[in-house]
């Protein structure tokens, strides 16, 4: 603000009597179908001697990846992650003797395609030495499910700025700030989640076949919320 001699005046931070402000919080919750359903696959093996035990991890892992391929498009996304063979000590006896060896790596699969889910999860579990754990549901990082939160929050801060504004007799006159919560001096959190609320469930492999899983997909819970301020008229009190 410039004052008529031409120098710089500090801004009045919570508005005037010729330009009130209207500080409010507008928030949103949805509740949205998951788009995406995340597995973790444990393969694991064991062996008298560190090349056997590697090999058959090599075996199961190969076996484990070619079963997921098999499901196409169905499968967005396969990541190899964490991968280990570590020896086992005898408990009894001097010295580190290695009674044998154990592997394990973790896969992970994300598919879109609930229907081949609960398939692919159950004949995952009936491998040998093989662990199945979630499904986690969530939301893309890019959902419509987001944008359509954060304009409701928008729109519902509007309208509470306009009911306290015709509450005193006036109305808004123009928009001073809009702010994500905690925007100016926090991080911001991203991405939620993997997801907002996940689930997790392991499933053992079984000697017989199994029928698929029936599986439900989880609502996800999206939430925004924004600050903003405004000018309104000067009412007459």
């Amino acid at each position: 603000m410039t004052s008529p001699s031409g120098e710089l005046q500090p801004a009045v931070p919570y508005g005037t009597p010729d330009a009130p402000r209207i500080a409010v919080r507008g928030e949103a919750h949805l509740e949205v179908d998951p788009e995406i359903a995340r597995i973790g696959v444990t393969v694991a093996s064991r062996g008298k001697d560190r090349r056997a035990a590697l090999d058959d991890l090599t075996r199961r892992n190969a076996a484990v990846l070619d079963l997921i391929k098999t499901y196409g498009d169905a499968v967005e996304r396969l990541e190899t992650g964490a991968f280990s063979i570590s020896p086992e000590l005898k408990d009894k006896g001097r010295g580190e003797r290695i009674h044998a060896y154990h592997g394990r790596v973790h896969i992970t699969a994300e598919l879109a395609d609930f229907t081949a889910l609960g398939e692919l999860t159950t004949r995952l579990a009936d491998l040998e030495l093989t662990r199945v754990d979630g499904p986690w549901w969530a939301l893309r990082p890019d959902s419509p499910a987001h944008r359509e939160a954060r304009q409701q929050a928008v729109r519902e801060a509007v309208q509470r700025a306009r009911e306290y504004a015709e509450a005193l007799g006036t109305s808004l006159a123009a928009l001073v700030e809009l702010a994500d919560i905690g925007a100016e001096n926090a991080p911001p959190a991203y991405p939620q989640a993997r997801g907002g609320r996940m689930r997790s469930m392991a499933y053992a492999a079984e000697e017989d076949s199994a029928a698929p899983l029936d599986l439900e997909p989880e609502r996800q819970h999206v939430h925004a919320e924004v600050n903003a301020r405004f000018t309104m008229a000067p009412p007459r009190l």
